[in-house]
């Protein structure tokens, strides 16, 4: 349910460039539906993360500035923002708590050495200055329309590529009791 919720601005934005061909009516169809995905997130959980707020910031600022201004410029560069920020989030989160930010999400459920949640830490930092980076080569040098497609699938797919290979790398640096604890408890179910 979380997860179509999540889903939802992006893919009303979708639908309504698609529909009119107008990345401004798009936009503002995206910065009410954040808003209404945030503030249901609230209402069903009691809680908003952080990220999701710092999304709803930069789709009300980004956007508006796209309606005001009315130059596209300011929504493209929005995910690029957001992931840029994502990995300086990931890469400074062990300065403060000491732990990696992928091992403060996923530590209550993997054991791993230290030196493997850095890894992975710095896996996503690299994942996420990267995907900025390729959202800026594709609204800089396609069209209108390729950028929003790649902005829902091509960003997506990669996204699900990455988390694939985690799961990959994942399993080859698990400890072996806890693979084997996993298949133990997948056997009494």
């Amino acid at each position: 349910m979380k997860m179509l919720v999540d889903f939802l601005p992006i893919a009303l934005f979708f639908a309504v460039y698609h529909l009119s061909d107008d990345i401004l009516l798009a936009t503002l169809v995206l910065i009410p539906a954040t808003l209404a995905q945030v503030a249901f997130v609230w209402w069903r959980y009691r809680r908003v993360e952080k990220m999701q707020l710092i999304t709803l910031a930069l789709v009300v600022v980004m956007g508006g500035a796209t309606v005001i201004f009315h130059d596209a410029a300011f929504i493209q560069w929005k995910p690029t923002v957001v992931n840029w920020l994502f990995a300086f989030a990931f890469l400074v989160a062990p300065l403060f708590g000491g732990k990696t930010l992928i091992e403060r999400m996923m530590g209550k459920a993997i054991a791993l050495p230290a030196a493997t949640w850095r890894r992975l830490n710095l896996a996503w930092v690299a994942f996420f200055i990267a995907l900025g980076a390729i959202n800026v080569y594709v609204f800089k040098t396609y069209d209108e329309a390729t950028w929003v497609n790649f902005k829902l699938f091509g960003m997506l797919g990669l996204t699900l590529l990455f988390v694939l290979g985690q799961g990959v790398y994942l399993a080859r640096h698990m400890p072996r009791d806890t693979l084997s604890q996993n298949d133990h408890q997948k056997d009494d179910v």
